[in-house]
């Protein structure tokens, strides 16, 4: 057979060794993952870290009503005011008009009741102030106590103070107990026991702008037949002045004291017993103040 009449044979050679190279497009799809995975887990976090009014602040800086549906330009160059109707090219000088930020949408329960109960009847106004100062008492209150809790010198002090709210207002009472008293016997100056309840008080009052009024008590001595003795009208009023020169030092207006009076054993803490420890005490009220409403101008 002749060299041109043999076949041609192709030979082919498949190369083996090793797994060969798919790609690196999961590499980008696995980045993404944690990275979106490392976000999830610091918002989680920063959620946990966060207290609640931290959180309400920042649920109103994404809310819808945080972006301002005017032109007046709040937060821009403008920063909350708008050219008048006149324009930039009008004679004269321009007016600025002022705008006020849109504010969130009250919900339903909000909506029936004004700011400032414009319209109200004159029960409903009373009402809307009692409820208003009722809540700034229970405030001072929980601030008082919270006082007495956080300060070493105080905390022993806690169970010589009681703290109640009465019709005339809220009612401080600092009472005795079985050998723990805040004056001398038949004297009318207050021990360091007192002056340091006194000054707390005194921070307390400061607070609200209510007027006050101080009552000294005394209780009932062993065997007498007679809750009230004669020298204790004196004393107690003594005491209770003593109280008032107190709170004064400590920062308190002469002007908002309302009265200073002694009841002496007339109105025990414990009527069971008039000669417990318990009855002698001072009485602070923080007066419940008369509401001031709008004249009748229609006489």
């Amino acid at each position: 057979m002749s060299m041109s009449d043999r076949p041609i044979l192709i030979k082919k050679i498949k190369k083996s060794g090793g797994h060969g190279h798919h790609g690196g497009a999961w590499k980008v799809a696995y980045a993404d993952f944690v990275t979106a995975m490392m976000a999830f887990f610091l918002l989680m976090w920063l959620i946990n870290t966060t207290d609640p009014e931290q959180k309400r602040g920042i649920a109103e800086y994404f809310a819808p009503a945080s972006v301002s549906a005017t032109t007046s330009g709040s937060g821009g160059i403008l920063g909350g005011t708008a050219l008048g109707d006149d324009g930039a090219k009008a004679s004269g000088s321009n007016s600025v008009i002022t705008q006020l930020a849109p504010e969130a949408p009250l919900d339903s329960q909000q909506a029936g009741q004004s700011s400032d109960l414009t319209g109200a009847s004159e029960q409903q106004l009373r009402d809307e102030i009692a409820r208003r100062e009722a809540a700034d008492f229970a405030s001072a209150a929980e601030s008082l106590r919270q006082a007495m809790q956080s300060m070493p010198e105080l905390a022993e002090l806690s169970k010589q103070l009681i703290i109640d709210q009465t019709p005339e207002g809220l009612r401080i009472q600092l009472v005795d107990q079985e050998g723990r008293s805040m004056f001398e016997q038949n004297s009318s100056r207050p021990n360091a026991r007192a002056q340091v309840l006194l000054r707390a008080v005194a921070r307390v009052i400061n607070q609200l702008p209510n007027r006050i009024s101080i009552t000294g008590h005394t209780s009932a001595s062993p065997g007498s037949n007679r809750a009230t003795a004669p020298a204790d009208w004196s004393l107690s009023s003594e005491r209770a002045n003593a109280s008032r020169l107190v709170l004064q030092a400590a920062g308190v207006d002469p002007d908002r004291v309302y009265q200073v009076s002694g009841k002496a054993g007339s109105d025990p803490l414990y009527p069971d017993d008039p000669t417990l420890a318990g009855n002698r005490r001072i009485a602070i009220v923080l007066l419940r103040e008369a509401p001031v409403l709008p004249t009748d101008t229609s006489l």
